[in-house]
């Protein structure tokens, strides 16, 4: 424990360092300024206080489904939402699904102390990889209830190596644990964790979900104009090395719509200068005739898991970095997924490749051989759609099952 707390002081350090120069650096800094002076101010003696902690904004989408369940089953209860991550915190910071909105302090046995002690949480949901030494112990001291949702264990972990038994004590905080598939529950079983849920993964019910009531954006219907599409979603620079060559060389009667993952002027200019095709900003769909131009670039952010309706097949960013990023967005509209090399840690993305609704490629002349037949065979590409939009329907359920085995 000495070690894990000497790691988080170098930590904070580093991040106070990188706050000179680093925007998420600082943003990470002020959001936890005078934290607990507002978590005192906010949260009343009275209230009866359900805690969802998640990591970053893709956490809160597994965690969100659940969040809507219990304001559905529980109105009286209060739910609060943390954040670790500013990436997650700026975006949803006025998610109204919830009460209370606060970065998560950093993990110090006093921050704990005090947090929980303002928070009185009745229960707790962790998302899939939060585990917070300090926070666990005295939720834990408490007598507070506990849950890991959504989570995935592999072998490589922390977890399952010689020296990781300190790490496992932390899994024993839990009242139970909802993984992801038997082979995270294996994996627990071998160290001797036992109250584990294989449930799913929650993210099923949130994508159905956002397919069944999803906004529609005329401008972008106008620019299709029933032509077919390729969506490339949460580009990376990586990704764009491929996307771009395929754009400029393409013959085929196909409309290109790009959402790179960094919305930022630059990045857009960078794009749009790469591109020798007609180009348009979704920002200037309405000064603008759609219909002639043969890429749209999405310039905005909140809006692609509703883009992808217009698709046919779809390209998912950063397998050419840490790991690609939501391909469930894409399938749960029955778009076949493509994306580059980095996907292990992606049960869903195993999945879709066995069915034949996924893709992986590692340069341009496999992204060539996967993308075109989709494109030109109406066979090929009628199959691969039906198998990912089943796939999505099938595994969808999951928010019931952790409600039934938690409130």
């Amino acid at each position: 424990m000495v070690l894990y707390n000497i790691g988080i002081r170098v930590y904070h350090l580093g991040i106070l360092i990188a706050s000179l120069f680093d925007r998420k650096a600082r943003l990470w800094i002020a959001g936890r300024k005078n934290l607990f002076v507002q978590l005192h101010s906010a949260i009343g003696p009275s209230d009866q206080i359900i805690w969802f902690h998640c990591s970053s904004l893709g956490e809160f989408e597994q965690g969100r489904p659940v969040i809507e369940k219990i304001r559905e089953v529980a109105p009286e209860k209060k739910i609060l939402l943390t954040f670790y991550s500013p990436s997650g915190y700026e975006i949803r910071k006025d998610f109204q699904g919830v009460d209370y909105i606060f970065y998560l302090p950093l993990d110090t046995r006093n921050n704990a102390q005090r947090f929980i002690r303002i928070v009185k949480p009745e229960m707790v949901y962790f998302i899939k990889y939060e585990y917070w030494y300090h926070f666990l112990k005295e939720l834990e001291k408490n007598q507070t209830h506990i849950y890991l949702i959504s989570a995935i264990f592999r072998k490589d972990q922390i977890f399952f190596k010689w020296y990781g038994k300190w790490f496992r004590r932390m899994l024993k905080s839990f009242n139970h644990l909802f993984v992801q598939d038997d082979d995270s529950k294996q994996n627990l079983a071998h160290i001797g964790i036992t109250n584990v849920t294989v449930s799913g993964d929650t993210r099923f019910d949130r994508v159905f979900s956002i397919a069944g009531k999803s906004k529609q954006y005329p401008g972008i219907e106008a620019f299709t104009s029933g032509m077919k599409s390729l969506i490339m979603g949460s580009t990376w620079p990586g990704d764009e090395e491929l996307l771009i060559r395929y754009i400029n060389e393409n013959s085929l009667p196909l409309k290109f719509i790009i959402a790179p993952h960094e919305v930022h002027e630059s990045n857009i200019r960078r794009i749009e200068n790469r591109i020798e095709k007609r180009t348009i900003r979704y920002s200037n769909l309405e000064n603008s005739d759609p219909e002639t131009a043969d890429v749209l670039v999405i310039d905005t952010i909140g809006i692609l898991s509703s883009v992808y309706q217009y698709g046919t097949v779809a390209y998912i960013g950063g397998g050419f970095g840490k790991g690609i990023h939501n391909i469930l967005e894409a399938a749960t509209f029955g778009l076949p997924v493509i994306f580059g090399p980095h996907f292990s840690r992606f049960k869903e993305a195993h999945d879709l490749i066995h069915l034949g609704a996924a893709f992986s490629v590692s340069n341009y002349d496999e992204l060539h051989q996967n993308l075109t037949p989709l494109i030109t065979r109406k066979n090929i590409l009628q199959l691969a759609s039906d198998k990912a939009r089943n796939y999505v329907v099938l595994n969808k359920g999951v928010t019931d099952k952790i409600i039934a085995g938690t409130l």
